[in-house]
């Protein structure tokens, strides 16, 4: 039997801390913490970071569209190049790839090497995006997603799930069990932009969404205990 395979989305703002801004050493130690025991169990895992806290896209209308894609790629590649490190110094071994070449800091991406990497029970970091502008964190998650041939999506999120509408605005608003990637396209809900829910949609990959605060949540969600939602495909 093979082992679950997921890959999990942590976003950059949130492994900032309250700070918002750069690395909180802490707040990454925690989620190490989560994860370390889930891989020792067996589970093969990949994680992509997004870059916000480093870079929200066109800060300026003087920086043009694609160079500003690309400055959000290599704060990613900042990102994973940092929890890589503090996963290693709790004792776990990793990897990461990136779509275009990176010195020696990085390896060039390749499904076979990213595959026997995780077999080999290193934790994969994602960086880079797809490569090109144009294209945000979510539709890269996917994509990685589906060439790995992951069971399944993981969305660490600071709302505990999908919602029909806002819940920091409406407190009648109804969390969702289970929710179709077509109710989330046609809903409007937000937990993937419509490339990625098109790739996840033609490629049959589910998602989970779930609060990354709760507790113990990473290492349940790994384990496939989701206490958020499924967004079934």
């Amino acid at each position: 039997m093979n082992n679950r395979r997921v890959i999990l989305k942590l976003s950059g703002e949130a492994l900032a801390g309250e700070k918002k801004t750069g690395f909180d050493e802490d707040t990454v130690r925690a989620v190490v913490r989560q994860v370390r025991p889930a891989v020792q169990e067996g589970v093969e895992l990949a994680i992509v970071i997004g870059g916000g806290n480093f870079w929200r896209g066109r800060s300026s209308k003087a920086i043009d569209r694609v160079k500003a894609d690309q400055i959000g790629m290599l704060a990613t590649v900042m990102n994973a190049i940092y929890v890589s490190e503090i996963f290693r110094d709790e004792g776990l071994n990793t990897e990461i790839f990136t779509p275009f070449a990176v010195g020696s800091m990085t390896r060039l991406f390749s499904k076979d090497d990213a595959v026997k990497a995780l077999k080999e029970g290193n934790v994969v970091f994602f960086a880079g995006g797809t490569g090109h502008p144009y294209f945000s964190t979510d539709t890269g998650i996917v994509l990685r997603a589906i060439e790995i041939e992951a069971d399944e999506v993981l969305l660490a999120k600071a709302v505990d799930g999908v919602y029909d509408s806002d819940p920091g605005k409406n407190p009648e608003a109804k969390k969702y069990d289970t929710v179709s990637i077509e109710e989330v396209v046609e809903n409007k809900l937000q937990v993937i932009d419509l490339t990625a829910s098109a790739l996840c949609l033609d490629n049959r990959m589910p998602l989970a969404v779930f609060g990354l605060n709760g507790k113990d949540s990473i290492y349940h969600a790994l384990k496939g205990n989701v206490t958020g939602t499924r967004v079934t495909v």
